[in-house]
């Protein structure tokens, strides 16, 4: 028997991808965002197409579907799918056994990005098809699925780089909650930069007019985010996690 009969089979980049899909799959914390982002969603869609309920502005009641950063909320207990698919990876040494199942920490990389896109994409579209569906608003359905993509994926890349769960949908929830609310009359051309208001300018739901880019460059400063979250994560996991 030669050396080249007893090897390993090579390990497809498919059974990986599927591997990983398990992992996200058997984690409560998916369906548990999942749950609560198809219901937050599907109660504002409702609200915003009925429009029953307004708030109170300077300028008399605002409908619900007008205030960009509420019809924004629920894709933060979305992005907890992206999260806990990477974050997960650093309890009770999972990373450690991942790592030595696949021969290549790049292959590994690869194959948990893809099958955190392939979730993510899915459960984006069962987020936010009700609602737009309710709001006649079909046509806004790419991007939509963009924007939740794109900040999925930087909470991806910085649950890979703090290796916890719990930070980056803090700092990501923040942004809009505190950092936007306290910056955007100070420093509005840093505050337009902001994953948020990036987000909301791309759906054409901009917070502030202040803080406005056309829909364009807001899908460019999104994307920038996301690229730089997952590059970094990248390299940190293949050169300092072991």
């Amino acid at each position: 028997m030669t050396a080249a009969d007893t090897a390993r089979p090579a390990i497809r980049m498919t059974d990986l991808v599927a591997a990983e899909l398990t992992k996200i799959r058997s984690l409560p914390a998916t369906w548990i965002a999942l749950a609560v982002a198809v219901v937050a969603n599907g109660a504002l869609g409702f609200i915003a197409a009925t429009d029953v309920v307004r708030l109170a502005g300077d300028s008399g009641p605002t409908s619900i579907a007008q205030i960009g950063t509420l019809m924004l909320a629920p894709v933060y207990a979305f992005l907890a799918i992206a999260v806990f698919a990477a974050g997960t990876e650093y309890r009770g040494g999972q990373l450690r056994l991942s790592l030595a199942a696949v021969p290549g920490r790049g292959r590994f990389l690869t194959a948990k990005l893809l099958a955190t896109l392939a979730a993510s994409l899915v459960a984006a579209v069962l987020v936010v098809l009700p609602s737009l569906v309710l709001r006649e608003a079909l046509g806004d359905l790419g991007r939509y699925l963009v924007a939740y993509l794109l900040l999925a994926l930087i909470g991806y890349g910085l649950a890979f780089t703090v290796r916890t769960v719990v930070t980056p949908i803090a700092v990501l929830s923040a942004f809009p909650i505190l950092i936007s609310t306290t910056l955007g009359g100070l420093w509005p051309e840093a505050v337009r930069l902001l994953p948020h208001e990036a987000a909301l300018s791309l759906l054409g739901m901009p917070a502030d007019p202040a803080t406005t880019l056309s829909p364009g460059a807001g899908l460019l400063v999104l994307a920038a985010w996301a690229a730089g979250s997952v590059a970094a994560a990248w390299i940190l996991v293949i050169r300092r996690d072991v």
